[in-house]
Order: structure tokens, then sequence, then C-alpha cells
């Protein structure tokens, strides 16, 4: 990342002293454009959003500044796994899904490469130049300097460069992420800049924007950067939530269908939930019964999800549904269905 730099002050005098100048500049835009200097936010927002993206193997390095480039041999929880390419990531993630609330690990065998962020390529030798750039990753996403990854900017767009006086010197056609990147990096303190507005972007869940000013990309970041928090937060709380079901015997505290409750249908039977994603209901009153067999799986988006599955009941298979979880705590869970609102559930542990 490059350092910051300021604009010196008889810079700042220019630009005071020759606003007279404004009206030349590049007469398609209708107007002054917003110029901006190489430690503006539009600067920041420009080389964060076109830094390279290393969060699409983030299973394997948990390092979103950085990818493994591949081929990689790496031990994951116990087996060897020769990751030619990007197809074999399954197979780690396979390995990884078989057991929640388990302690993943996987072990990189030296050397690698990986990309960094800034696009360069480094051969990784040992342990302690991994953590370094580990370490420096961390750094730069506490600081607000990592990548921004929920919104791609769709190319070509072109900027306009401006000298201190504000008088249009040139434009530059922008072609790809690497090249905004380099474009932005480089800049120097003694010139100005402009996004030639319109331009579009593509947000993380695939729509696309039209930004026509600096606040409205600003604003984009701002909304995705927020819905990327929010599913942190709720991924956070699904790895919460899975914790809590493995580790309890749950009963259906209430079970409302529609308006009507069916809570007394499910008394005698204890839940249980085990980590390899499977679940079993089973009649504490009447021992001769036959224990009911489901599936279960925790999911997060901006809100958690529990999806239940009970196969061969018809009693139990009122539950099947994808679930909403409302609230939980480590005693109770409370759910609503995705699809109608007036059909609620409540897990509480035995």
């Amino acid at each position: 990342m490059k350092n910051l730099r300021f604009i010196t002050s008889l810079a700042l005098t220019a630009l005071l002293t020759f606003t007279s100048c404004q009206d030349e500049i590049d007469s398609e835009n209708g107007q002054n454009p917003n110029t901006n200097n190489s430690n503006s936010e539009t600067a920041s927002n420009l080389e964060r959003s076109s830094m390279y993206d290393g969060s699409f193997d983030d299973f394997l390095d948990g390092a979103s500044c950085s990818s493994i480039l591949l081929p990689v041999v790496a031990t994951v929880n116990g087996t060897e796994v020769s990751i030619i390419s990007q197809s074999d990531y399954q197979i780690v993630l396979n390995i990884l899904g078989e057991l929640i609330n388990d302690d993943d690990t996987v072990t990189l065998e030296f050397p690698f490469s990986v990309r960094l962020s800034n696009y360069t390529e480094v051969v990784v030798t040992n342990q302690g130049e991994y953590d370094a750039i580990i370490d420096a990753c961390e750094t730069a996403e506490a600081a607000g300097e990592d990548a921004i990854s929920c919104l791609d900017i769709n190319f070509p767009i072109t900027i306009l460069t401006y000298s201190l006086s504000l008088e249009q010197t040139g434009s530059v056609v922008i072609e790809t992420e690497q090249q905004l990147y380099a474009y932005m990096n480089d800049m120097d303190n003694t010139e100005l800049f402009a996004i030639n507005y319109p331009i579009t972007a593509t947000l993380s869940d695939s729509t696309t924007v039209t930004l026509t000013s600096d606040l409205d990309l600003q604003a984009s970041i701002e909304d995705c950067l927020g819905i990327e928090d929010a599913e942190d937060e709720a991924e956070d709380q699904a790895n919460n939530l899975e914790t809590i079901l493995v580790e309890g015997s749950f009963k259906v505290q209430s079970f409302v269908n529609a308006g009507i409750d069916k809570t007394s249908d499910y008394a005698n039977y204890a839940i249980d939930f085990a980590n390899d994603l499977s679940c079993v209901a089973e009649d504490k009153v009447n021992a001769l019964a036959n224990d009911i067999e489901g599936t279960y799986e925790v999911a997060s988006e901006t809100e958690v999800y529990l999806d239940l599955t009970f196969t061969g009941n018809a009693t139990f298979s009122l539950l099947n549904n994808t679930w909403e979880v409302t609230s939980f705590s480590n005693t109770s869970i409370s759910l609503k269905s995705t699809t109608n609102a007036a059909v609620t559930l409540v897990l509480s542990q035995i």
C-alpha cells in the first residue's frame, strides 16, 4: 500500500486561485467535475476496489489479501491433498465439511507461491515468511486498507487528468482492475483526476448499479460493506448455533402452525443433533417406539437459517422447513418459517 501523500500548501493555494479555469474542464461532463488528488477518498475507493481479491480461497489459507498459486500440497484434517486446479478445492471443502463443531486444520507444504493484493507474486519458503504475509493482511484489514470485494467496477472507464491549476491535461482509458490499481498506486501529488461518469458497477449479489458521481461510488461502497459486515456477523452466529445444537439435547417447546398449537404432539420426544449433520428424535416415554431420523443444516446470509428434514414420520415431517432463526441462546432457539410467518417453532434445551 502506497504511503499517504498530501498536496503542498502551494498546491492548495493554486486550487483557490485558479477556480476561473474550471469552465475549461472537459465540456462533455457538462459541469465542473469533482477533481481528486492521490490522497482523496475517491482515490482510496478506486485503489481498494481494484486490488487483487484473494478471498476466494480463504478456506485454504485464511488470508483474504492473498491467494495460493496452484499447484500446492496441503494436509487437511490429517489427509494429504494435492491441489492441482481450482476443481480440487471441492476435495478440501468436502473434508472440512465432514463434521461441524470440530477443529479443522489446513497445513500447506512449503515452498509455495502466493499472489498478493498488489498483484505481485512471491515464493514462500517457510512458516515465518507466511506469518509475515498473514500479519500484514490483518493489519490492512484493521486499518480499512484491504481490498473492497463487494463492488466490481465494470470496465472500461475513463479517467480525466488535471494540473493543479485545474486545467485538463488528458484522459486515460482503464480496461482492467490491475490497470486501475497500478494507475492509482503510481499517481503522484502533482496531478488531479476525475472519473468520467457515468460508470457501472456490479455488486456481490450480481446486481448492476449506475454511478454518476464520487458520492454515488462512496455510498454504494458503504452499502455493500455494510451488507458484508452483516453477512460476517450472521456467519459467526451460525457457527455459534451449530455448537449449541451439537452440545445439547432439545425438545419442542412450542410449535404453532397457522394458528394451531401442535406442541403436545412432540411432548414425549427429545431431539439430538450430531456433528455429521444428522439428527434423531427419540421417544423418551415409549422405549419401543422407533427413533425418527433426520438431517439438518445451519446456513447464513444476512440472517441465520436452520433447515430441518425428518423422514418416515408424518408428525415430524411437519417440522420439515427452512427456518429463519429469529433469536437463540444456550437454552432456547426461536424459529420462523421462511415461507409462512404464521408457522413458528421453539426448541428448548432439556
